[in-house]
Parts: structure tokens; sequence; C-alpha cells
């Protein structure tokens, strides 16, 4: 028994390292980026940068009526959002920042749009943004290159 607890303690020993902890995280960013990435690319016309599609329009005016802004503010901020932040995040910049705001959008997609979807979907998203926010983005990120640049 107890070789078996000093095998498991070498393993945790190993994948404790910041190596592997910023091999972990760069994959949280990358996941949690692609969500918002695709959904703000969803919301432009297809073949432009950041022009926002007429459906997008017509959804924030309908579907996403329950939000409490305004739908000729709340396309453009959430297309806008949905294209930096997870940038942002891929780079490893303003990690904690980025990854707050989309907790943000999050919260306000659980609240004001599907509320039925927290178990399926916006869980996942919150947990991830939540170890971004709590851990940072790692040493595979710009952030840690700035932290060391500035000691």
């Amino acid at each position: 028994m107890q070789k078996i607890a000093a095998l498991y303690d070498r393993a945790g020993a190993l994948v404790q390292g910041p190596i592997v902890e910023g091999a972990a995280l760069l994959l949280v960013r990358l996941a949690l980026a692609g969500v918002f990435w695709r959904s703000g690319r969803s919301k432009v016309v297809e073949g432009s940068w950041l022009e926002i599609s007429d459906t997008t329009r017509f959804l924030f005016e309908n579907e996403y009526a329950g939000v409490p802004i305004s739908p000729d503010l709340a396309a453009p901020m959430a297309t806008y959002a949905e294209h930096l932040f997870p940038i942002l995040l891929v780079l490893g910049l303003a990690t904690r920042f980025s990854a707050l705001a989309l907790l943000g959008m999050t919260m306000v997609i659980q609240l004001f749009v599907y509320p039925e979807a927290w178990w399926q979907v916006h869980v996942l998203w919150a947990a991830l943004a939540a170890v971004l926010i709590v851990r940072g983005g790692g040493i595979l990120s710009l952030d840690h290159g700035i932290q060391k640049l500035r000691q």
C-alpha cells in the first residue's frame, strides 16, 4: 500500500509543476475563448470582420429582449466583447480581467436570455472562467512574461 501511495505522490508532484499547470491553463483559455469567439463570429456578416449582421440585430431585438440594455447598444457590445476577450485569452493577456468579463456575459445570458441552460452549458463556461480568474493565465501567457519583466 505504501508503494502505491508513494507512486501517487510522485505522480502528483510531476503534474503540479509550472509547465504542466501552464499547459492546463492554456487549454482552459483556449476552451473558453473558443466558445465566445465562435459566438462572436456568428454575429457578424460573413466575410466581414466586425460588421454586425441583420440577424444579430433581430435576435437582440426579439429573442434576447430580456437583456436590460437597449438592443442598439447590446448587439455591438456583445459582438465586440466576443471578439476582444477571446483574443486576449488566447494570448494570455489581461487573463483575469478577460475571464471576468466573459463570466459576466455568461451570467447575463443565464439570467436574461437562456435561464434553463445552467446545467447544460453555462456552468461549464462559469467554471472555466472561475479557474482563470483564480489562477491567471499561467506560465505560458503574456501576463506571466510581463510580470517577469516588471520584477
